[in-house]
């Protein structure tokens, strides 16, 4: 038996989400399919589909558990923080090293990971 969590955002690509037990039906697109174009999501009270950029397959596994692809951002977002707090603690004359030898610019990497975690670093 599938059960959908209830309340759960589903996300559709591009920036369109909706909310997991609203989703009525999927439908593959076939003709004139690609990118921005591949399923359209039957939602409740729309009288028209919603066109998807994501696969029916991707939309149902979010929708079965859309619980696991939040606990992966969850670990993804923590080890990036325990990266930072590594390099951090990292000697300078460590740094030069890397740098020199392996051509790896940990500032460069540093600035890329605070970057990606917002104000949150």
């Amino acid at each position: 038996m599938m059960r959908i969590t209830r309340g759960q955002m589903i996300p559709l690509g591009y920036g369109k989400y909706v909310r997991s037990d609203r989703v009525v039906a999927l439908n593959p697109i076939e003709e004139d399919r690609g990118p921005g174009r591949r399923t359209l999501v039957f939602v409740e009270d729309l009288h028209e589909p919603l066109v998807a950029s994501r696969s029916e397959g991707a939309i149902v596994r979010d929708l079965l558990s859309p619980g696991q692809e939040a606990a992966r951002g969850q670990q993804q977002q923590q080890l990036l923080e325990d990266i930072l707090d590594t390099l951090d603690r990292l000697d300078p004359v460590i740094r030069r090293i890397i740098r020199d030898q392996a051509q790896w610019d940990l500032d460069r990497l540093e600035e890329r990971i605070r970057d990606g975690l917002g104000d949150e670093a």
